[in-house]
């Protein structure tokens, strides 16, 4: 015979049950939230350099107008060079932007889960193996835009 006795559950431990379910929902949607915000700087960083790619072919469009026939060929290597520059950061704006949205699929997802107590892992799991692979691409297509610049001004020195 047990020396304590179970208490029945009371009312105030049933009310606290389904907060508690939500509570933990939104702790675990809480971590992808923060990567969600990481992707968000990284779209940020690519915006702005598009926007710098694209000013820079403006001017160069602008030179070549104007520009002797050597000086124009000139030109329009370095405006070719702006084209590829400006292909490799719209590829790396659309993979965070694919990454951003699956992400949300499985914040979504994960909070679903927990407040309806249903095991969505086969669903969750390779959403968010998707979503580090696009960012991954991502950012090499980063790194790729990069190594042009690199090249181009080495080829100016």
């Amino acid at each position: 015979m047990p020396l304590v006795a179970p208490f029945p559950p009371s009312a105030t431990l049933l009310a606290t049950a389904p907060v508690e379910g939500l509570a933990r929902a939104i702790q675990l949607s809480l971590a992808p939230v923060f990567l969600l915000a990481g992707v968000s700087g990284l779209l940020g960083v690519f915006t702005n350099r598009l926007a710098r790619i694209i000013e820079r072919a403006r001017v160069l469009q602008d030179q070549r107008r104007d520009a002797p026939i050597a000086t124009g060929r000139q030109v329009c290597r370095e405006l070719q060079i702006q084209k590829r520059r400006m292909e490799l950061v719209m590829a790396a704006i659309q993979c965070c932007t694919v990454t951003v949205l699956l992400v949300a699929i499985v914040v979504s997802m994960v909070f679903l889960s927990a407040v309806a107590r249903l095991d969505l892992a086969l669903i969750v799991v390779p959403l968010f193996v998707a979503a580090m692979l696009f960012l991954m691409v991502a950012v090499l297509l980063f790194l790729g835009e990069m190594q042009v610049a690199a090249d181009q001004l080495r080829r100016r020195f």
